[in-house]
């Protein structure tokens, strides 16, 4: 199992069957670790994923910038007829989520069997898996996500703060 990571944030594959993905996070997710998120994500959602399960059990910190990229993400999926899934979130981030009042748009579940659920049985990957999603999941994209975001206008989307967008 292939898990790539910065300073701040690891994502590691865990199952995948067809256009779903269940991706752990681990560490922080925030300003510092926003390019790697990006980029890393966007190689998942570029592929074709467009169903995805975030198991955040070792998140241990996601600010108002973190709560941004998973906005950005669930807009995107939904604008390819996906969704985004929250499993095992935490009570910080869970009061992130309660206090802006974002679980409204991102669902969260108790397990990744409770998320899995949700979804058709004809999408869900084995769970627990049974082997890795190493080579079956990208995890760095030839074109930076925020490239197609950008283009489509994504209200979530971090902007420069200086409006220097390119």
């Amino acid at each position: 199992m292939r898990s790539r990571e910065n300073d701040r944030l690891a994502i590691t594959p865990l199952a995948v069957k067809d256009e779903c993905a269940v991706i752990r996070f681990s560490g922080e997710l925030d300003q510092g670790s926003e390019e790697f998120y990006l980029d890393r994500i966007g190689a998942v959602v570029a592929t074709g994923y467009r169903h995805l399960v975030l198991d955040v059990t070792a998140l241990v910190f996601c600010d108002s910038r973190g709560l941004n990229c998973l906005l950005a993400l669930r807009w995107l999926l939904q604008r390819r007829e996906g969704s985004l899934l929250l499993a095992c979130v935490g009570r910080r981030l869970a009061a992130v989520l309660s206090l802006t009042g974002s679980t409204d748009m991102l669902p969260v579940f108790s397990s990744v069997s409770e998320a899995l659920r949700s979804l058709p049985a004809d999408q869900r990957p084995d769970w627990p898996p049974t082997e890795s999603a190493g080579p079956d999941i990208p995890l760095h994209s030839p074109e930076p996500l925020e490239t197609s975001w950008q283009k489509d206008a994504n209200p979530h989307f971090p902007r420069d703060p200086e409006g220097m967008d390119s």
